[in-house]
């Protein structure tokens, strides 16, 4: 058996894919992650995702977080159990967060696994964001 085809908790993951929260609001359930649309007439199944938006707003007391991208806001949750997340949880900071998709609808819910603080070059990060998810979705789809 290879390893990715193992089952149970030694079973690895896929790497992370680069999508926008539109695209997992508008995804359907697909077994063990999510069924995201990657361009006209092709789909791709997403399970752990890299996504990247403006904090909204925190809210400590259920450890979560709300952010918002280009196309609208979703939701990560544990952000106080990621080492080195805390300093990058405050309004208005543009930020990183590789995670587990939880849910689709009615918003997208991310399980935080990394949140890192890409605000120094804010203006650059929202520039090309879109494009990196368009062209590693070329890529996979």
């Amino acid at each position: 058996m290879s390893k990715t085809e193992q089952s149970g908790p030694d079973r690895k993951r896929p790497p992370p894919v680069k999508v926008l929260s539109g695209q997992l609001r508008t995804g359907s359930d697909c077994g063990d992650g999510v069924l995201i649309k990657a361009g006209p007439g092709r789909s791709l199944p997403v399970s752990l995702v890299w996504m990247q938006g403006t904090v909204m707003e925190v809210q400590p007391d259920q450890n979560t977080v709300v952010l918002m991208d280009e196309t609208g806001t979703f939701t990560v949750q544990g952000v106080k159990n990621i080492p080195k997340g805390k300093p990058c949880l405050s309004p208005g900071k543009y930020v990183m967060v590789m995670g587990v998709v939880q849910a689709v609808s009615p918003e997208p819910v991310v399980r935080a696994v990394k949140l890192a603080d890409l605000s120094e070059l804010a203006a650059l990060h929202r520039r090309m964001w879109k494009l990196e998810v368009e062209d590693l979705q070329q890529v996979l789809a």
